[in-house]
């Protein structure tokens, strides 16, 4: 089967490599349909060193079910079925809880230990627990924004929720990409009265007014922290999500939170410690989040997308078959492109 391969950063291919076999009974294969290109994939798109082998991308697919493993049992044959960026067993402690992305067994798609979805096909570990199957094939206009269930549209939820928003709250969203726009749609899903934006890119700010943003911050650093404490009569917001994961995004979360308020932070860092310890101490502010449960959501979220109350699909500006996700890389690490959507 074709799939993309990265060998270092900068350097992504689209090669034939070996189908996808079951190789644990609770395995399944699907046929991927839509898979698409992440912010976080272009971490190692910008750093990642030489590899000999490559690694095999993508962790965010939608597709139907070819084969199952022999000890699989809700997952069937021809399931059109939503892959969540993490695998999980859905039996474990912290999948009962729900949080799927700290399973015990489970574990991330595109590493080198677990083959990713940017592909004609893809493996599927502990299928029961990671599958949900949709039980219908959905019409081609509602596919890009069930694929967000699979990472952005959950992620966004997840900073929302961390972030404890709540129905007449102030709210700021620390990035504008694709993340940081469902993190708008989460906001007025879960309320939020006021939505501030912190962003800089024409398309993507008029996205996030459509979603729901009421207000706009162009300005970084100190710049943006005395803006947002202007739109929010001194005191800063009460939910900060972060969407970026830099130091300087970290710290712009924590300066512009109010005292008492939360920060959900689901960019995945850059550096080894939380930047802003001294003022989040001093001013009681509640630090959060990761990886999201993504797996969690899809229940909540699934209704609202089908019945069109939310378009999170909206933040897919590019469309390519495989042979254009290199280019779609380098759109997305360009800011030509907000997400590129792959159709195999």
């Amino acid at each position: 089967m074709r799939a993309t391969v990265m060998y270092e950063a900068g350097d992504v291919r689209i090669e034939n490599v070996p189908d996808p076999q079951i190789i644990q009974p609770t395995d399944a294969l699907i046929r991927v349909t839509r898979a698409c290109v992440c912010g976080s994939d272009l971490w190692p798109y910008q750093k990642m060193e030489r590899s000999d082998i490559g690694r095999v991308m993508g962790h965010e697919a939608m597709g139907v079910v070819e084969d199952v493993g022999t000890d699989v049992r809700t997952i069937k044959r021809g399931d059109f079925v939503i892959m969540p960026f993490a695998f999980s067993d859905g039996t474990c402690a912290f999948c009962h809880d729900g949080l799927q992305t700290s399973c015990i067994h489970g574990g991330f798609f595109g590493t080198t230990e677990v083959a990713g979805a940017q592909a004609e096909a893809v493996r599927i570990p502990l299928a029961d627990g990671t599958l949900f199957p949709l039980g219908m094939h959905a019409d081609d206009a509602l596919m890009a924004s069930l694929l967000t269930l699979s990472d952005v549209m959950g992620t966004g939820h997840h900073a929302a929720i961390i972030a404890k928003v709540t129905a007449g709250k102030s709210v700021a969203v620390v990035g504008d990409g694709a993340v940081g726009l469902c993190g708008v749609i989460a906001a007025k899903r879960l309320g939020a009265e006021q939505i501030i934006i912190l962003g800089r890119h024409a398309d993507r700010i008029a996205l996030a007014r459509d979603f729901g943003a009421t207000d706009v911050v162009s300005e970084r650093g100190d710049a943006a922290v005395e803006r947002v404490r202007e739109l929010s009569g001194g005191y800063g917001v009460h939910s900060v999500l972060e969407c970026v994961g830099l130091e300087q995004a970290m710290n712009t979360a924590i300066s512009i939170a109010r005292p008492g308020g939360a920060v959900g932070r689901v960019g995945v860092p850059q550096e080894q410690t939380i930047p802003g310890s001294e003022p989040a101490f001093y001013n009681n502010v509640t630090v959060g989040g990761g990886p999201a449960p993504v797996r969690a959501y899809i229940e909540d979220l699934l209704p609202d997308v089908l019945e069109g109350n939310i378009q999170p699909g909206r933040v897919f500006d590019q469309i390519v078959g495989l042979d254009g996700v290199p280019d779609g890389y380098r759109a997305m690490s360009d800011r030509e492109a907000i997400k590129v959507m792959i159709k195999p």
